[in-house]
């Protein structure tokens, strides 16, 4: 078969049915290894637009055919095993066409290309979410219903045990019983009925005990995400809005050092059915040239290569600090267990065996490669908020200054650069303390949360938005004057003044203040970053939530 990589959902969906229809008429194993792939490949897709609902009943479909997989000798399936698949198949498609929200097909296209990092255009996620509580907990599903309003969802508030609504299915359900037992089978049962008609809609359990035994019972029930009682309100909100979030990174590059075109046909086409970009090579001898200029997120080695072999290739790139942690996966024919430990010992991350099978392979290549952009990208982004860290921040915006080259003298034309403009703000969220010692830390935490998601919902994805520290936040905004950066700094720090934040016992609201500088008034990094942090401090004491410009004078220049 020689199908081109799926774009869409609905590619990979048609991909999946017409997979499974070749098996049911022919029976051939290989078809069968096909309509595996293509379940693995919706189930990655589906997860990479954040629709965890659908990838649960994709995963159990998968689940279902690996552990049908088997040999060759055992295909084709027997009728009961087909009929048990398709009926899996067939509630796959419904969970999928329910969740589409029924948009004509001129109103979801989009015209002209769209921007790179944009969601499929072709997929509208639903916005609603339904807030089922028990008459005790009222209160906090009205913050919650508040808080999430504000941020654009749309909310329904139902009581416990009520009738599940008709119409259009929610992106999220989230169950506030009064207290975080699981109090009688009728609860689970009301949990079950609501996740068997919103298959796709991610369900929340608010305040469960952190106990094995009741969220095991709650998952089973249908719950996905159960919330300890500790961390409830300060959670749920970050986890709803990290779902319509999509994430839609660099493609997965891999390089492939095989001296066989015929492996390197079956790799290369089995990565490319997972929207994995490769580049194969066959003399191990240019291997630094291509690693530099390809720069692979992993490296599929053969063992047995004319020259050296994969063990002595491996050992040299480990001596190389740019490729001490880039993922090594193994490929060879041979079984020797001994053989196999002792090259993952001299510096490989793991062993598949040929022939290998194409979902394994790329379930190994996938995890290593998410694994170790993880790593890299958790030193560069703070755990709290998913913004640029102290450390990142500053060098983003130093490399920002640098591109704008030196302000030309007076009286001199300058080039473009010289003449482009920057403006750097500090934000300080006010009596923060207060805030962690009344509600607590969790709370603390989300009110931080909340102000990193304005700022990315509201700047570009152009502009530096980092967590400088504790309560502090470093944005930079190019190509923006003094003047128009305050108009939106300010526009922002009015929307977080109305901002509701919710916890137990209700909501609480937060301020901001922030001071503003800008290049080339202020020419270096460090200055700017000073100059912000002064108008900043002139903020505080003018009365906290406002903004304040940085001016070459000793008022605003005290630190």
């Amino acid at each position: 078969m020689t199908d081109s990589p799926p774009s869409s959902i609905d590619d990979r969906l048609y991909m999946l049915r017409t997979r499974w229809e070749f098996y049911v008429a022919e029976g051939r194993f290989e078809q069968f290894i096909e309509f595996a792939v293509a379940v693995n490949s919706l189930a990655e897709h589906l997860n990479r637009m954040r629709l965890p609902g659908l990838v649960r009943v994709c995963e159990g479909l998968e689940n279902a055919a690996l552990a049908r997989l088997g040999q060759d000798d055992t295909h084709p399936l027997s009728e009961q095993d087909i009929a048990a698949l398709q009926r899996q198949l067939d509630t796959l498609m419904g969970a999928v066409a329910s969740a589409k929200p029924h948009v004509p097909d001129r109103e979801r296209r989009v015209e002209g290309a769209v921007a790179a990092g944009a969601p499929e255009v072709d997929w509208i996620k639903p916005r609603a979410v339904w807030l089922i509580s028990a008459p005790a907990q009222q209160e906090l599903a009205q913050a919650l219903g508040h808080q999430l309003r504000y941020f654009g969802f749309q909310t329904i508030e139902l009581a416990w045990g009520d009738a599940v609504p008709t119409g259009e299915r929610p992106l999220a359900v989230l169950f506030i019983p009064a207290n975080g037992e699981v109090r009688s089978e009728a609860d689970l049962s009301f949990i079950t009925t609501v996740r068997a008609t919103c298959p796709a809609s991610q369900l929340f359990y608010l305040g469960v005990d952190s106990a094995i035994e009741p969220i095991v019972a709650l998952m089973r029930a249908g719950i996905d995400v159960a919330i300890p009682a500790e961390e409830q309100s300060a959670r749920v909100l970050d986890r709803i809005l990290d779902l319509v979030q999509n994430i839609e990174q660099e493609k997965f590059r891999v390089l492939v050092v095989e001296d066989s075109r015929v492996a390197v046909a079956l790799i290369q086409r089995t990565l490319a059915e997972h929207g994995i970009d490769s580049h194969a090579i066959r003399d191990p001898g240019t291997l630094f040239d291509v690693l530099e200029s390809y720069r692979p997120d992993l490296v599929l080695m053969d063992m047995f290569m004319p020259r050296f072999n994969g063990v002595e290739a491996t050992r040299v790139l480990r001596q190389m600090s740019a490729y001490s942690t880039l993922p090594i996966v193994y490929l060879s024919g041979a079984t020797d267990v001994g053989m196999q430990v002792e090259a993952l010992r001299l510096g490989g991350d793991q062993f598949l065996t040929k022939p290998f099978n194409p979902v394994l392979l790329a379930a190994v290549v996938k995890t290593k490669i998410e694994r170790f952009r993880e790593t890299q990208r958790s030193t560069r982004l703070d755990g709290l908020t998913g913004l640029l860290n102290h450390t990142a921040a500053k060098s983003r915006l130093a490399s920002l200054v640098q591109q704008l080259g030196t302000p030309p003298a007076d009286g001199e034309p300058g080039t473009a650069a010289g003449q482009g403009a920057l403006t750097v703000a500090m934000l300080d969220i006010d009596h923060f303390k207060a805030i962690n010692d009344t509600y607590g830390h969790p709370v603390g935490d989300q009110v931080i949360r909340a102000l990193a998601w304005l700022l990315k919902g509201r700047l570009r994805s152009s502009d530096l938005i980092g967590r400088y520290g504790g309560e502090e936040f470093l944005i930079a905004l190019p190509g923006v004057s003094l003047e128009q950066a305050i108009a939106v700094i300010d526009r922002i720090r009015s929307d977080f003044a109305a901002l509701p934040h919710a916890h137990p016992g209700g909501a609480l609201r937060a301020t901001f203040s922030a001071g503003v500088a800008s290049f080339p008034m202020f020419d270096a990094a460090a200055d700017l970053t000073e100059a912000a942090d002064g108008a900043l401090l002139h903020a505080k004491r003018l009365g906290r939530n406002r903004v304040e410009a940085a001016l070459p004078s000793p008022l605003h220049s005290v630190a």
